[in-house]
């Protein structure tokens, strides 16, 4: 009665589309959830990201939950996430994929989860950093464990994520840090992100994370830009 209520004077929209939301939908309308564009990597076991690091990571899995345009429905869902305050989506998302995951063998020996991390500047402007409800999604959806202090960003950079591959600059190559633990010697992690462009972000981190022993490394994001 209450949660009608609420409805009634305070009506919830469509954090895609921005269409007023129905009483039995949640974060985004009945229509949107059929209809952004799913990558479906996982299912199918496509190469797509793995691609995008050839050379350069060897990866065990790597899945996106959305395809990323400019100005379509995934790109107005993560400016919500990341810039207006909706910081639930990010754990809605990693429910969502989570699903997904939760039921392939290759993603069941996933033993740690690890957000790529903010500067502390940032996360004290925006309040949150927008990937840590998306990785305790997962993690929970895999029964892993979720550990945002192993990775660490020590210099804060300005965004680059429409920046190409060869204009990128170079400072975030060295913009984090890990700390090595020796618990996560020999584990399979799993490195989380928002959305992947050229790779240079989610690059770093993952060559900072492969200084710990041993380690199995995938990824998974919730968007990759086409």
């Amino acid at each position: 009665m209450l949660q009608s209520l609420r409805s009634l004077f305070f009506p919830e929209s469509c954090k895609s589309c921005d269409n007023e939301l129905l009483e039995a939908e949640n974060m985004i309308c009945t229509q949107c959830r059929h209809t952004l564009p799913l990558t479906d990597f996982h299912r199918y076991n496509d190469p797509a990201i793995k691609k995008v690091f050839y050379g350069r990571l060897n990866l065990e899995e790597a899945t996106a939950l959305f395809y990323f345009e400019k100005k379509g429905p995934v790109q107005e869902l993560l400016h919500n996430l990341k810039y207006r305050g909706h910081k639930n989506i990010s754990n809605f998302l990693g429910n969502w994929l989570g699903a997904d995951l939760a039921i392939l063998d290759n993603y069941k020996e996933i033993d740690c989860i690890v957000p790529v991390p903010i500067h502390p500047k940032k996360k004290k402007t925006r309040g949150y950093n927008q990937v840590a409800g998306f990785g305790k999604a997962l993690a929970t959806s895999l029964t892993a464990t979720y550990r945002d202090d192993v990775l660490i960003k020590s210099k804060n950079t300005k965004t680059q994520v429409f920046k190409g591959r060869f204009t990128r600059s170079d400072e975030i190559l060295d913009a984090f840090t890990v700390a090595i633990d020796n618990s996560l010697e020999g584990k399979h992690i799993l490195l989380c992100d928002d959305i992947l462009t050229t790779g240079a972000t989610l690059e770093a981190c993952a060559l900072q994370l492969l200084e710990i022993p041993n380690i199995k490394l995938s990824i998974a994001v919730m968007a990759i830009a086409q």
